[in-house]
């Protein structure tokens, strides 16, 4: 959660009027690599959403993550509704092993209720677009695209490609707060 790119991503969307609630899985905290199992994940997704509803019962609740986070949390949706979430963006969906295309990680996405956001670079060696296109085509509505070409799973562009990773992080927050006001995320006027 203290990551300089979650940390970018979070002041982008507060600056957008998007309230955001961090957090950060137990294996992080205790400075592990290896992910705590499946069960601990989600019930980490599940205590955060619960205690960001406490904290601002007046504001539409979104979900989502970077990753294994974002993975995490379709994953828990798709085992039973996340309390008044309206919706779940991933910043960089790990559909597969790099260099070893598949789909089974999206298996569960077919059990999610909510509409779902997916923002992924061509370049992106966990998330081939040819893998992951007919994975939303199949949930229809529920799943919106946003390719950032020549971003890698964490965003960065190529020099050539005239763009800062600043210059990313921005489109991907302003793509995020359209988004959100599209499912009826009502943020304030600025």
């Amino acid at each position: 959660m203290r990551h300089a790119f979650m940390e970018a991503v979070s002041a982008r969307l507060i600056a957008a009027g998007i309230g955001v609630f961090r957090y950060q899985f137990p294996y992080m905290e205790a400075g592990r690599r290896a992910p705590d199992p499946p069960g601990v994940l989600i019930t980490t997704v599940r205590a955060a959403i619960e205690i960001a509803a406490k904290a601002a019962p007046e504001l539409p609740l979104f979900a989502g993550g970077k990753s294994l986070g974002g993975r995490m949390t379709s994953t828990a949706a798709s085992q039973s509704p996340l309390p008044g979430v309206r919706g779940i963006a991933f910043l960089g969906f790990p559909l597969h092993a790099p260099g070893k295309p598949g789909r089974s990680r999206a298996d569960h996405l077919r059990d999610v209720g909510v509409p779902m956001l997916f923002l992924q670079g061509t370049r992106d060696s966990l998330a081939e677009l040819g893998e992951l296109r007919p994975v939303l085509d199949e949930l229809g509505e529920r799943a919106q695209l946003f390719v950032v070409e020549g971003g890698d799973h964490s965003f960065h562009v190529l020099k050539r490609s005239g763009k800062s990773d600043g210059d990313v992080l921005d489109e991907l927050c302003a793509r995020t707060a359209e988004w959100i006001d599209g499912v009826g995320g009502l943020r304030p006027s600025a």
